[in-house]
């Protein structure tokens, strides 16, 4: 009996612990939102078994993500972005043998070279290179991935989708934060070593399906990953958060708000749950004993 009890004990925390769904309400709210954390490496089969989840979508009347490209001149905007002023040539920033390394890479699986890719800039290459890897060595779908999936169902129902940041943020998260010599160093980084990639996103889909939260955000600030989603990537990330917890409140005011973001971003005292409470808000998980109304 004593063990039973010990064993209670012990799985109580764990199951606490193990949260991606959260209720939003306090601070003048007029109604509850909702705040689901997401992992691109994770099946849609998996948003099956997070209780309540359908239920709470379905009293929601808009989907708040972290950005919303929905227009041809915006899509127009995102390819210029993506790529090198005509002057910039990635030879000049590698040796012959460095060159030759990433090229050979990137043909082995993308199946195009520098010589299709080398107007990219560095850090669109390693996205791409990255995508690849997780397709093949991680079981990466992107048509199955629950990461966009209920801005997906919005579209389709015609939802309204706002994004928290705006076009001009959205090209410099995806293109510039980090400084081009080092776009560049983490290029040939990824091309080197692909599999410490690979197992910091198997790592980090291993802890959301436990619902660990704030493991993932150790697992990616830690000094032990030499991965190109680096320390420094989650520094920007922590004071984009603190941003975003601002740009909520109309949003959180208005009440009924659906906001779907990487789990990465959630968790640790420069996540944006943390920042969220600090503002006043009262931040639940939601659970098979939530009542909701």
């Amino acid at each position: 009996m004593r063990k039973s009890i010990l064993f209670l004990l012990l799985l109580v925390p764990l199951m606490i612990e193990a949260q991606v769904l959260y209720q939003i309400s306090g601070n003048g709210c007029r109604g509850k939102s909702y705040l689901l954390g997401t992992n691109a490496l994770t099946d849609i089969r998996f948003l099956d078994t997070i209780p309540n989840l359908f239920k709470v979508y379905a009293q929601t009347d808009k989907v708040i993500t972290e950005f919303a490209v929905e227009d041809y001149e915006a899509i127009a905007a995102l390819r210029k972005a993506a790529l090198l002023p005509d002057s910039v040539r990635l030879k000049n920033f590698y040796t012959e043998e460095e060159y030759r390394q990433i090229d050979e890479a990137l043909l082995l699986t993308l199946g195009m070279g520098l010589e299709a890719l080398g107007r990219m800039k560095p850090s669109h290459i390693t996205e791409l290179y990255r995508s690849e890897l997780m397709k093949k060595w991680a079981d990466y779908d992107e048509n199955r991935s629950s990461q966009h999936f209920f801005e997906a169902v919005a579209q389709q129902q015609s939802k309204p989708i706002y994004g928290l940041d705006n076009l001009g943020e959205t090209l410099y998260m995806l293109f510039d934060r980090e400084p081009f010599d080092w776009q560049c160093k983490q290029l040939l980084n990824i091309t080197e070593y692909p599999e410490r990639e690979v197992k910091l996103e198997k790592q980090l889909s291993e802890l959301y399906r436990m619902g660990r939260l704030l493991d993932m955000v150790y697992l990616l600030s830690g000094p032990d990953n030499l991965s190109t989603h680096s320390y420094s990537d989650y520094q920007v990330y922590a004071k984009r958060n603190k941003e975003w917890a601002k740009r909520l409140e109309p949003f959180l005011k208005e009440g009924k708000a659906f906001i779907t973001l990487d789990a990465v971003y959630l968790a640790g005292d420069k996540g944006l749950i943390s920042y969220l409470k600090s503002a006043g808000y009262k931040v639940k998980p939601v659970n098979k004993s939530l009542l909701i109304k």
